[in-house]
């Protein structure tokens, strides 16, 4: 196989000379996943699979600022997630996933998962995901987490 693959927007095979990029702003892999939190190794994929668009001169990469911010829009978040045309974590309403509890009662996510499973803690499945309810929360929160404290506390 040569060095001739097709992945995003690259110049003709045989042209040498870069194209001028019209004063755009442009960034290298590296900066890309620098600026996108993620591997060289995660925006090569997302070229190669079409989702991001880029440029080969040569033998660098080159990629349009707007481009990669298009990509960042559309990139897939389990905080997009939706189910039957609704968002399965919608904090406004109050549905929360494992891991959002977890970080707001400030423990492992195992723990909120030990909890769900034992009845401690109310939570139902959407899809492949758990979801919790605020409310939800806020009873465990009373009843196991809050009690604990002060169950465990030294009275002098």
């Amino acid at each position: 196989m040569t060095g001739d693959t097709n992945w995003g927007d690259q110049n003709p095979v045989g042209s040498l000379a870069p194209e001028p990029n019209d004063g755009k702003r442009v960034v290298s892999i590296t900066e890309a996943a620098r600026l996108n939190n993620v591997t060289r190794q995660a925006i090569y994929v997302a070229i190669k699979q079409r989702k991001l668009r880029a440029t080969k001169d040569a033998t660098r990469w080159t990629i349009d600022l707007d481009d990669l911010e298009e990509y960042k829009k559309n990139k897939y978040s389990r905080k997009k997630s939706m189910f039957e045309g609704e968002l399965l974590f919608d904090n406004n309403k109050g549905y929360y996933s494992i891991n959002q509890v977890a970080k707001m009662l400030n423990v492992p996510a195992q723990k909120i998962y030990y909890a769900t499973r034992v009845g401690h803690l109310k939570a139902y499945r959407k899809g492949a995901a758990w979801v919790v309810q605020i409310d939800e929360v806020k009873e465990y929160k009373q009843s196991y987490l809050d009690r604990r404290t002060t169950v465990g506390q030294i009275v002098s």
